[in-house]
């Protein structure tokens, strides 16, 4: 195992469906007790070989720490299963404008930390990176200065490639009453622990890699299992279809019965659920601010802790 040599992910914030508004400092409410939500990093981390050379199964390249976790340059293992990446994708635009394929990964799909922008409408994409650059969406840490640094044919690129690639089952959902216990790296990705063991879960949602090496290598085959409290989901489902009896108002009036989107709303189904907790924290604090960003804000006003939890719980479980 290494750990990666990264001081912060580019994190993308989506109401909830593009780019993270999870700064490096990690902006977790004040007075609530959701740093499950909000991972910051391990003061102390195992040591790495930063010239061995690592592989992924099925790819012929070979690539050093420094290699995988370069952030004007990210690793591209399987380059034939996606259509051929713009220069803002592969080598971002420098020195700000980080590529977004080194924390969203060449298939879209990013890693808790950060999100899922596969599948996106182009023009919603468009516009989230204009609320980054005006200001109106936060995260001073990385996104308000990428969106800064490039261009907007830059960021139609980078869009119209998002869009274009398919889903996959990224994310799955498990319920349960104990989790591995866990460390978290300097990127803020969540690891299984050095020494094993399990933990009572609570009232968390914790995503573990699959595969821990393989995702520290950015690899794109391989996802995460999302460990959620008992009965989680149900609740969550409840919410999202009926409202909770005025409590909210339905997920599935925007988002579409199935979760997938409509035009130009964006689908949620099978999102990172730390994400979507992230951004539902972020729609009642104001860090989220843009212009649709004003349609959640009636959505979230009345949920708690609890209902927040659920309702990623749910989301996250969804069929993309």
């Amino acid at each position: 195992m290494f750990k990666r040599n990264l001081l912060g992910i580019c994190l993308p914030a989506l109401a909830i469906g593009v780019f993270g508004a999870l700064a490096m400092h990690a902006q977790a409410p004040e007075g609530k007790d959701v740093s499950w939500a909000f991972p910051v990093a391990d003061k102390v981390q195992p040591d790495v070989d930063m010239k061995k050379l690592h592989q992924v199964p099925g790819s012929t390249l070979s690539l050093t720490v420094p290699q995988i976790d370069d952030l004007l340059n990210p690793p591209d293992w399987f380059p034939s299963e996606h259509p051929a990446p713009p220069k803002i994708v592969m080598h971002g635009n420098a020195p700000n404008g980080l590529a977004c394929g080194s924390c969203h990964l060449m298939n879209g799909e990013g890693h808790p930390e950060s999100a899922a922008l596969v599948g996106l409408p182009a023009n919603y994409i468009i516009r989230q990176m204009e609320y980054f650059k005006s200001g109106a969406r936060k995260d001073p840490a990385r996104m308000n200065g990428i969106a800064k640094q490039v261009t907007d044919e830059e960021v139609r690129q980078a869009a119209e490639y998002f869009a274009s690639l398919k889903p996959t089952l990224w994310t799955k959902v498990v319920e349960a009453d104990t989790v591995p216990k866990s460390r978290v790296t300097r990127g803020r990705m969540r690891l299984p622990a050095v020494d094993g063991g399990t933990e009572p879960l609570g009232k968390r949602i914790i995503p573990l890699p699959n595969d821990a090496e393989r995702i520290e290598l950015r690899d794109p085959h391989t996802g995460f299992t999302a460990y959620a409290p008992k009965g989680s989901i149900k609740k969550g489902e409840t919410l999202a279809k009926t409202g909770g009896k005025g409590k909210t108002i339905q997920c599935t009036i925007c988002h579409g019965t199935d979760l997938h989107g409509i035009g130009d709303v964006p689908g949620i189904a099978g999102m990172h659920p730390t994400y979507v907790t992230r951004m539902l924290y972020a729609f009642k604090n104001g860090n989220a601010n843009g212009g649709l960003d004003q349609l959640m804000k009636k959505v979230v006003e009345k949920l708690d802790d609890d209902d927040i939890l659920n309702v990623a719980a749910y989301v996250a479980s969804a069929p993309r």
